[in-house]
């Protein structure tokens, strides 16, 4: 066969194998969307809800959740291409925790420490509910 015949049938399939995909396209157009959710499972303390909206490239919402500790955690939030991820975070309400447990070992009784002791713990107020 002809070297140049073979040539031009390669580059023949080249070029028909490119100009027949059209290749990836960026959509850099603006998106939108409006998403919602809450929980609201009072039996396993699970209290919790979303909102967020996206307008072009810019992001807004809020979310609020309720602690163990019995304090509401709100978070509002925008994010977007110049001011990039800001968030304000707000706690409500007085932390309730108990003011002390003790939990040690008596060396006599062959608590977890053994003969030197047992492991303490101390949990005392937080300041999270501080005014």
């Amino acid at each position: 066969m002809n070297p140049v015949c073979v040539s031009f049938a390669l580059i023949a399939c080249i070029l028909a194998g490119v100009s027949a995909y059209p290749g990836y396209q960026d959509d850099d157009g603006p998106a939108y969307y409006n998403f919602n959710y809450a929980v609201n499972d009072y039996h396993t303390g699970d209290i919790k809800q979303q909102h967020e909206v996206r307008t072009g490239h810019v992001v807004k919402g809020s979310y609020s959740l309720a602690e163990p500790d019995g304090t509401h955690r709100i978070v509002e939030y925008e994010a977007g291409p110049h001011s990039g991820f800001n968030a304000v975070v707000k706690r409500l309400g007085n932390a309730q925790h108990p003011q002390n447990y003790h939990h040690g070992s008596d060396i006599s009784s062959g608590g977890v420490g053994g003969r030197y002791g047992g492991a303490e713990s101390h949990v005392g107020a937080t300041h999270w509910g501080a005014k």
